[in-house]
């Protein structure tokens, strides 16, 4: 008689958000069992069925307890990015993974995934490469690195089991309004003028299915264990030129370059170099950008519809 399969089991903190949605829906789809700890409410559009959910803090220590038990991986996508408040960003981002990391040392888990950020490394030498030593300006970017460096010496202390994943720029369906590519489309549908910074910012966009199929490789590898590893497309475009494609694709949009100002702390060029992954993961990014943002233009088209309908 065989023996009954068990289930993999995942907590994703922060999964009512863009990624996490679509992380926990391939999970979902592979048959794990799925645990959802956030501070907000699931969207109505990123709910899931099957997946449990419990609201807190993860800097908040006493909520914490829900979810004090075994799972086979934990991911923390905990946060949000926010470039003003930097009390709450050190919260979030750095004594909340604190936290974390304190309930999960000891119950054997086979890893504890942080979603870093590209925004660690600071005004570096692109493409960025893990072994550079970050100095990140931003109020995003500092409390992140941080928390790298303290999950870094936990591997080395405790052997605890973990890897740090540092994304870019990554857009998809159910991706927020405010969000760049987002934001983008549906200003052009409107047909209406919007206000943009000069454009001359190179960044690296990833598509969020690719993402999490990266992800279930990383799960999957013994390799990645005390790790940094870079996340990305492997291509770069310029922010005026995406805007420019969106406007030409949907035959619409006015944008008004040079309306608003690049923040002090932004960076010109962010974007990663992608040997690392390559090697440990076996692993090639698709080339699929274009395919990706007509795919999302069309998604967003259907919202355009509904609003106006509304």
């Amino acid at each position: 008689m065989d023996k009954k399969k068990i289930k993999k089991s995942i907590l994703i903190i922060g999964g009512t958000g863009f990624i996490g949605y679509h992380l926990a829906e391939k999970c979902l789809q592979l048959g794990w069992s799925v645990t959802i700890f956030s501070i907000n409410k699931p969207k109505n559009y990123r709910k899931l069925k099957g997946a449990k959910y419990h609201r807190g803090n993860i800097f908040v220590k006493s909520s914490l307890k829900k979810i004090n038990k075994y799972f086979d991986f934990v991911v923390n996508l905990g946060g949000y990015v926010d470039h003003v408040n930097r009390v709450k960003n050190y919260k979030i981002h750095f004594i909340g993974c604190k936290n974390l990391v304190k309930i999960f040392l000891n119950k054997k888990i086979k890893l504890f995934l942080q979603i870093g950020s590209g925004a660690e490394y600071g005004n570096v030498k692109v493409p960025h490469k893990e072994k550079i030593i970050g100095n990140p300006q931003s109020t995003y970017g500092r409390p992140k690195y941080l928390a790298t460096n303290f999950l870094i010496k936990q591997f080395k202390k405790y052997k605890f089991p973990c890897s740090i994943v540092r994304l870019y720029q990554v857009f998809g369906k159910k991706q927020d309004p405010n969000r760049i590519i987002p934001f983008i489309i549906q200003s052009c549908l409107r047909n209406q003028s919007f206000p943009c910074s000069d454009g001359k910012q190179y960044r690296d966009f990833i598509d969020v299915d690719q993402l999490v199929t990266v992800f279930v490789k990383i799960f999957k590898s013994k390799k990645v264990l005390g790790e940094i590893i870079n996340i990305g497309s492997g291509k770069t475009i310029k922010i005026k030129k995406l805007i420019k494609t969106v406007s030409k694709l949907t035959k619409k949009g006015k944008p008004e370059f040079g309306k608003i100002k690049m923040r002090k702390e932004e960076y010109i060029k962010l974007y990663p170099n992608l040997s690392k992954a390559k090697k440990l993961l076996n692993w090639k990014p698709k080339d699929n950008f274009t395919e990706k943002l007509i795919s999302e233009i069309n998604y967003e088209k259907k919202i355009f519809k509904k609003q106006i309908k509304a």
